[in-house]
């Protein structure tokens, strides 16, 4: 008998393989081209902010801190929603510091959905949704948004809902798409929810990208919402640092109780210094409120060189991400799937980006991609000579 033979696990996502990003930047790498496919930037964060962890580590801050954040960096947190959505939160026993946005919205739901449990997901949604729904146990109910302007269908919304739904995951501004939830739409789904007891994850780590003349409808901004969602969101998106994972979740009390149940034995706590750094750095909003004119400009080039091309632009109201439909241009092989299309394009234009099929369950290919646009201004006229060729 073989002693060295490894037992077989039963996979708990036998559907999940190599996500779409790794492998197209993996591509991107190969054929040494511009990557506008995976969502981070690919310039500096602020010095200053680098200089206040800097000064935390120096201070001897290198410890475990409290399960849920040092105290400092939920007051802010705190703070800030308040005088932005003015909605209070209680910095002790409603804000936790998370390892980034993908653990808080794990957390979420596992503190919330089991077994006989529905978790609705509106797609096309960020790919972490629906295996963090099924190791719940819960079951994933797919309502599609529509398709082209990606707004929100809630006659279908309206229809998914059971006795059993727990949660709905939205997000706003939306990843890939780029639309952003209105105020109305916010009402909507406030008076839907209303006589059910689903709770709201809302993943809003795009909020300070949002583009005038619209503002970020936060779930905060709303009681009856705020009364049962979990808010989530990202200093890795807002301070240019995604690779701190360190994002927060704001949540009424009683449900904030149940996620620091399981945040506790899920990663206990968050990097000490940084903490402390954004804390600190967070005592002046200009960054993030000049946020959206920073990222505004960022839009405005790439689109104005997109335009001289055959892709046809989709609205962008949020997010650094830009979406254009394929199905005007002339390549080779003209009915080239979108994922096809993305290697076609990488390959031989030297232009990474993702498919929109990649965020839905069914690969739905409605013949649009999605660029990244938090790059350097140098790195966008690099990808629009090249794409000029289109």
């Amino acid at each position: 008998m073989n002693s060295e033979r490894t037992p077989a696990v039963p996979s708990r996502l036998p559907n999940v393989g190599t996500t779409i990003f790794t492998v197209m930047s993996a591509l991107a790498t190969q054929h040494q081209a511009v990557n506008l496919g995976q969502g981070f930037p690919d310039f500096d964060c602020d010095p200053a902010l680098v200089d206040a962890v800097t000064a935390a580590m120096r201070q001897g801050l290198n410890q475990y801190p409290p399960m849920p954040g040092v105290p400092a960096l939920r007051e802010a947190i705190a703070a800030k929603i308040e005088a932005l959505y003015g909605r209070h939160y209680d910095a002790g026993a409603e804000i936790t510091v998370t390892a980034g946005a993908t653990q808080a919205i794990l957390t979420a739901i596992l503190c919330c959905a089991g077994p006989g449990d529905e978790v609705i997901v509106l797609e096309p949604c960020y790919d972490s949704y629906v295996p963090n729904i099924e190791l719940s146990g819960a079951r994933v109910v797919r309502v599609p948004l529509t398709p082209g302007s990606f707004r929100p269908d809630f006659d279908r919304l309206a229809a998914a809902l059971s006795p059993r739904t727990r949660a709905i995951l939205i997000n706003s501004p939306h990843n890939p798409s780029g639309m952003v939830w209105s105020a109305q739409d916010m009402l909507r789904l406030q008076e839907l929810l209303a006589p059910t007891d689903a709770l709201v994850i809302s993943d809003e780590v795009y909020e300070h990208m949002v583009y005038a003349p619209l503002r970020h409808e936060s779930a905060a901004r709303y009681p009856g919402l705020a009364a049962r969602s979990f808010i989530v969101s990202s200093f890795g998106k807002t301070c240019h640092v995604t690779g701190w994972k360190v994002g927060y979740v704001a949540a009424p009390a009683i449900l904030t109780a149940e996620f620091r149940k399981v945040h506790q034995f899920n990663v206990f706590t968050v990097n000490t210094p940084m903490q402390y750094g954004i804390a600190a750095y967070m005592q002046d909003p200009r960054p993030y409120l000049e946020l959206p004119s920073f990222y505004a400009a960022k839009r405005d080039l790439f689109r104005a060189g997109l335009a001289q091309t055959r892709f046809r632009l989709l609205p962008c109201e949020g997010t650094y991400f830009q979406c254009a439909a394929i199905d005007e241009l002339s390549v080779p092989e003209r009915d080239l799937s979108e994922a096809d299309f993305c290697q076609w394009l990488t390959r031989e234009i030297g232009v990474a980006a993702i498919p929109l099929s990649a965020f839905y369950g069914d690969g739905f290919d409605q013949k649009v991609i999605r660029f990244c646009f938090a790059k350097q201004d140098g790195t966008l006229d690099n990808a629009l000579a090249r794409l000029a060729r289109l």
